[in-house]
């Protein structure tokens, strides 16, 4: 199954011919745009003109069944062809207006009297028949749906690739710092009980006792168990290998890999706080780097 983005674009528009008795022509175009942005849940927003109100149920419905997260906007809207809106009028419908004028400017003689384009536009709606959009509308959502999952299909893969990319390379980060905990523990271990020792020296030269010295082991083993990142570097590879699971199994992974990231982030973090080394250090920033970048790009992900 593929990885989704949730940022996706979609727009079509279908030519529906309504014309009435003894008009020229009446025909209309339905369009629906819908786009999509990351967001936490599915939120949509409908944005309908008044002829397709009533749809708004049925597109919510299918809405709901073919995605699963996201801001989703639609809007959809009807509008006259322009070669309807420049048919030229009957006579029939230019004595109504005419009559219909008449009658407003005789209570209203301060009313501007109507213009070609509004004309055009009432004699393009006069008598127009009450039109069912409930199949046309259901069939252009259906197909801007399927575009625009297409597109948040081809962005998911793009995610996926560049996850992987980073995958690697936290790989690689993670196989240079294991051999250097053991070698840093025994290091400090070993700086410890010298230190030790020079403090605990006496003036005139003598030997620490054994009961000092036992308990400078404690210690210096105490500090080592403190520094040793080995459970860190364990736990991080454990979270590349979930990660790359979920990216190949697909479908509604974005929630799960949000959530190893930031266990990704945690890990990287100890190891840094751990650290008792320059290399180690330097290590641990660019895991968190790389760790930041996975998680702004996770945030797309369905």
């Amino acid at each position: 199954m593929a990885v989704y983005s949730m940022t996706g674009y979609a727009s079509l528009q279908l030519a529906e011919a309504a014309a009435g008795e003894g008009r020229p022509g009446n025909a209309r175009r339905l369009g629906l745009e819908i786009r999509s942005v990351n967001s936490r849940f599915l939120d949509l927003s409908l944005r309908l003109s008044d002829e397709l109100r009533a749809q708004e149920p049925a597109l919510r419905g299918l809405l709901t069944q073919r995605l699963k997260r996201g801001k989703v906007e639609v809007r959809a809207f009807v509008v006259a062809d322009d070669s309807a809106s420049l048919a030229e009028p009957t006579a029939r419908l230019l004595q109504r207006l005419d009559a219909v004028q008449d009658a407003v400017r005789t209570w209203l003689p301060e009313a501007a009297p109507l213009s070609v384009a509004e004309v055009l536009r009432l004699c393009a709606n006069a008598g127009a028949p009450e039109q069912d959009w409930s199949g046309p509308v259901l069939e252009l959502a259906e197909r801007a749906l399927d575009d625009m999952v297409a597109a948040r299909q081809r962005e998911g893969e793009r995610l996926a690739a560049m996850l992987h990319d980073r995958l690697e390379q936290l790989r690689a980060l993670a196989a240079q710092a294991a051999p250097l905990v053991p070698q840093l523990v025994e290091q400090q271990r070993q700086r410890f009980m010298e230190r030790w020792r020079e403090a605990m020296q006496l003036a005139e030269g003598t030997a620490v006792p054994e009961a000092a010295q036992d308990r400078a082991l404690t210690e210096a083993t105490a500090f080592a168990i403190r520094i040793d990142a080995a459970e860190e570097i364990t736990r991080l590879q454990s979270h590349l290998d979930e990660i790359e699971r979920l990216l190949k199994k697909g479908g509604e992974v974005g929630k799960r890999l949000d959530f190893l990231i930031q266990e990704l982030h945690r890990e990287a973090n100890t190891l840094g706080s751990k650290s008792a080394a320059m290399e180690l250090t330097r290590i641990s920033v660019d895991m968190k780097v790389l760790v930041e970048q996975m998680r702004e790009q996770v945030q797309n992900i369905e």
